[in-house]
């Protein structure tokens, strides 16, 4: 894959990454009727935006997110991939630390918190290849 497409695809996934953080910061502030991920007790978005991962250090959750992936997308247009690197690596520790949170203590799965989860591995893994390279 060439050099400026792996910047590209950092730049798309993180706006994914934006789109459910802002999807989850939504669901947390204004508790919507339907809500397409509360499936049932085990699969629960719900359960993750009101209980005891909604707010980290006192700041919701998702703007924790939110910021990272706009961080990544900029990297990712502004060709910086040690940026890229080092914020997808906090980013990641960070979706560790929730989903042991959620598996763990809450013993619920949030498919949109997974999705992010999903996205930031596929970031990070994209920056250590961006900085391996000579290019």
């Amino acid at each position: 894959m060439k050099y400026s497409k792996l910047f590209l695809a950092v730049s798309y996934l993180s706006f994914i990454g934006v789109l459910l953080a802002v999807y989850l910061l939504w669901e947390q502030f204004f508790h919507p009727a339907f809500q397409p991920c509360n499936i049932n007790s085990f699969i629960n978005c719900n359960a993750i935006i009101s209980g005891a991962v909604a707010n980290t250090l006192g700041i919701p959750t998702p703007i924790y997110g939110l910021i990272g992936y706009i961080v990544l997308m900029i990297a990712g247009l502004m060709h910086q991939k040690k940026l890229i690197l080092g914020t997808a690596s906090f980013g990641l520790v960070f979706c560790l630390y929730i989903a042991f949170r959620e598996l763990v203590q809450l013993r619920v799965i949030c498919p949109v918190c997974i999705t992010c989860q999903v996205v930031m591995i596929s970031v990070f893994t994209i920056g250590v290849i961006l900085i391996r390279r000579k290019d």
